[in-house]
């Protein structure tokens, strides 16, 4: 059983970690600027289902296999630079539905985006090889199942500041109703600079 001062101590360090604005910040930003709170709630979501699934990964042991393998690493990596990409050229080249308004997407489709940018991020499953095996006491029982709780716990925090992120983007959003064609472009400038980013990661 994970001992209090262990938990304390992780759920610290993750609280730390996820106020710091990063790429998934940004990309819930985006949604929620471009198409209001609901997308960006459903945005933050699909984010942090896409989270469940690198905990799975990791209780499995796949987060240790693509951070030794080079060409693991490389195909999770490339693959989400070219959907950040693909993200990005098609808020820029998407026809509005009408004038001075951004084209509208449904909740299910930004949803599933959410999923598919966490799951191609190489550096978040990398984050799971490097910082949670800290916490693990093999003493303490199954490592796997330590691997699970402190994942929900971090992806618990995570989802709050993802909300917050999702819900202060969204009013603003629809309160620049008037510059929705630039809030496209930026949408489209994040995605762009996500997958710069992505694409610069290195394995260490």
């Amino acid at each position: 059983m994970i001992s209090l001062t262990t938990f304390v101590l992780f759920a610290t360090a993750s609280l730390t970690l996820v106020l710091v604005p990063g790429p998934n910040h940004l990309y819930i930003t985006a949604r929620g600027l471009a198409q209001g709170r609901a997308a960006g709630l459903a945005s933050a979501l699909g984010v942090e289902t896409g989270t469940l699934v690198h905990i799975a990964a990791a209780a499995a042991g796949l987060s240790y296999v693509i951070s030794r393998s080079a060409t693991l690493f490389a195909v999770v990596k490339w693959a989400g630079v070219a959907y950040l990409v693909y993200l990005g050229v098609r808020a820029f080249t998407a026809k509005d539905a009408q004038a001075g308004t951004p084209p509208v997407q449904p909740l299910a489709k930004v949803f599933l985006e959410g999923v598919l940018v966490n799951v191609l991020n190489p550096k978040v499953a990398l984050f799971f090889v490097a910082f949670l095996p800290h916490f693990v006491d093999p003493d303490a029982g199954s490592p796997a199942l330590q691997i699970v709780v402190f994942g929900l716990t971090l992806l618990l925090l995570g989802l709050v500041s993802d909300v917050v992120y999702a819900l202060t983007a969204g009013t603003l959003g629809t309160r620049l109703t008037r510059g929705a064609k630039a809030l496209r472009y930026v949408s489209g400038v994040v995605y762009l600079g996500l997958g710069v980013a992505m694409a610069f990661a290195g394995r260490k």
